[in-house]
């Protein structure tokens, strides 16, 4: 079955303009060829992996149901419409591999790009979600806070508790490495419903990234997204449907959703986690039904700030 991958088995110099989707069937057809009985993966920058074609060879341990089980790219569309991070400056090739890589079965990703491996058994909705999502959390460190940005690793680190650098380094066992930790943090915080069915991080020994004070404002300066005190932020704006709304500070107040007739839709109760409340909307009205596209405004009750204007774009 496919699993996290690691962020440093992929080159790091794939370029890409958006996030590019290529489905099993284009990959297989348009990035692969066949060479000396063996078939060769070519990425657009012109590294190769070979692949493995038969679960009946000796580099795979569990050949499952005797099949490869590629992720479905209509799942892999829909956790990413569901991600609540602004991705507009994201840029990354993002392939469904037909088959997995013989120097990497499992799914892996790096500056620009995202390799998802095939599982040997059906994977589960929530287990595209959450791979998908964990992965390109690695394609948003590697664009927004890069190795070299020391000063940005310095914080994360501190609000992390990853400053024993004899534990957590590159070389550390798999849950121990800053990067995966990172990739899990964005999982966390910032994918949808499915990507995040478990409750759980891989590093079960650290706190999990809600209860960090400061984590998600940190990671959501990166894209440039300031949480000024007291005022109501939602995001991605526009929305094709889910969207997270936070504010700094202020009272546990409900937040009222009206369209543009100003009619409530529904209300929503807060969270809270280093002194930010956290509203998450499933873009559905208060009787489970999908809300229609267009113009819409959110409201913390109680409070006397301006309504937030968003808009949902199906």
């Amino acid at each position: 079955m496919a699993a996290v991958g690691r962020a440093d088995e992929v080159p790091a110099g794939c370029s890409a303009l958006g996030l590019q989707l290529h489905g099993p069937q284009e990959t297989l057809r348009d990035f692969c060829r066949q060479e000396d009985g063996q078939l060769w993966l070519y990425l657009p920058d012109g590294a190769r992996f070979e692949l493995i074609t038969s679960t009946a060879d000796p580099a795979i341990t569990n050949p499952g149901d005797g099949s490869f089980h590629p992720f479905d790219e209509a799942v892999v569309r829909a956790a990413l419409n569901q991600i609540r991070y602004p991705l507009a400056g994201a840029s990354a090739h993002v392939f469904l591999l037909p088959y997995p890589r013989r120097t990497g079965l499992q799914s892996a990703a790096g500056a620009q790009l995202v390799l998802l491996s095939p599982g040997v058994l059906s994977l589960t909705a929530e287990q595209q979600h959450a791979e998908l999502v964990h992965e390109l959390g690695h394609v948003i460190q590697y664009a927004l806070m890069p190795d070299e940005a020391r000063d940005q690793w310095d914080r994360y680190r501190e609000l992390r508790g990853l400053t024993d650098p004899e534990r957590f380094h590159d070389g550390a066992p798999h849950a121990d490495r800053p990067h995966e930790i990172f990739a899990e943090d964005f999982r966390a915080l910032f994918g949808g419903a499915l990507a995040t069915y478990s409750g759980t991080i891989e590093n079960s020994s650290i706190c999990m990234p809600q209860m960090v004070r400061g984590l998600d404002a940190f990671m959501l300066d990166l894209a440039g997204v300031t949480l000024a005190a007291g005022r109501l932020d939602g995001f991605p704006n526009p929305t094709p449907g889910a969207l997270t709304f936070r504010r700094s500070g202020g009272a546990a107040d409900l937040l009222d959703l009206y369209d543009l007739a100003g009619r409530r839709l529904t209300s929503l109760a807060p969270t809270s986690a280093g002194g930010v409340w956290t509203w998450r909307w499933d873009g559905r009205d208060e009787r489970g039904h999908r809300s229609a596209a267009g113009v819409m405004f959110a409201r913390a009750r109680g409070s006397a700030a301006p309504a937030l204007r968003f808009v949902v774009a199906r």
